[in-house]
């Protein structure tokens, strides 16, 4: 697919490294879930936590199947925690991103549960925080390996590089960046018609507008209606990495095609 942007052509825009959009995600935050766990269902942690380095606290009630697996094995039981990143506004098909972590569960002995516990209240507040060694545990996947995948690809990401990588700049604000644009500036995604493949040009009616699902240092990315019906996912390249919010309004308003336009 080729994107254009002002005079300058791509065939493949950058994209930030897979392990930066696997952090990025981590740093989000998103829906969780175990899985492979035996059960007929993924099994939805009272709260959870993922650390940058892919290990992830998670609270279960006591009488969970998982928790005793997990407190009966002596090495810990082997799960696979599931991350779903959805798009920063609603739209039928949600899910922009998943980042599956393959590892063991462990239950910690009481008093390290309680510091964990603590610690984790200290870093990521939670209300169901309080119910930890009140009818609920809080245990911890170790990972050993971790894929992610979005519309960019899908590729291993190891615990490492997760820890190295640094998250996207913007990630923390694209949430109220995008569905403040999406509200309040429909004119604004409507102008950037123009960069789409040919085929997707044509004006749609407000059910088919374009909407903003990610933004990042090197680019917004949007969902537009496709011909024959559904839709397809299309990065805008922008014409330099952005990397501080001022550079991000320079940017975007490029891609809008008013250098002076104000901020969305």
């Amino acid at each position: 697919m080729e994107v254009t942007v002002g005079t300058t052509r791509t065939r493949r825009p950058p994209t930030p490294a897979t392990a930066e959009r696997a952090r990025s995600l981590v740093t989000r935050g998103g829906r969780a879930a175990l899985v492979g766990t035996g059960e007929p269902e993924p099994c939805a942690p009272l709260m959870h936590h993922t650390w940058p380095d892919g290990t992830t606290d998670v609270l279960l009630p006591d009488d969970h199947p998982v928790r005793e697996k997990a407190r009966l094995a002596i090495d810990g039981f082997p799960v696979m925690l599931e991350l779903t990143g959805s798009t920063p506004v609603p739209l039928p098909e949600p899910v922009r991103e998943l980042l599956w972590l393959l590892g063991r569960l462990h239950e910690p002995d009481p008093r390290t549960g309680r510091d964990r516990a603590l610690r984790l209240a200290e870093k990521a507040p939670h209300p169901n925080l309080l119910d930890a060694g009140r009818g609920a545990t809080l245990l911890r996947l170790h990972p050993s390996s971790a894929v992610y995948s979005d519309a960019e690809g899908c590729a291993p990401v190891s615990p490492v590089e997760l820890s190295a990588a640094e998250p996207d700049p913007f990630c923390r604000v694209e949430q109220v960046w995008l569905e403040h644009l999406d509200r309040a500036h429909p004119d604004m995604l409507a102008a950037l018609r123009r960069h789409l493949p040919h085929g997707l040009r044509s004006p749609g009616d407000a059910a088919g507008r374009i909407r903003p699902i990610g933004v990042d240092r090197f680019g917004l990315r949007v969902r537009v209606p496709a011909s024959g019906g559904g839709t397809q996912d299309v990065r805008l390249a922008f014409s330099a990495e952005a990397t501080t919010p001022a550079e991000l309004q320079k940017r975007f308003a490029e891609l809008v095609g008013c250098p002076v336009a104000q901020q969305p």
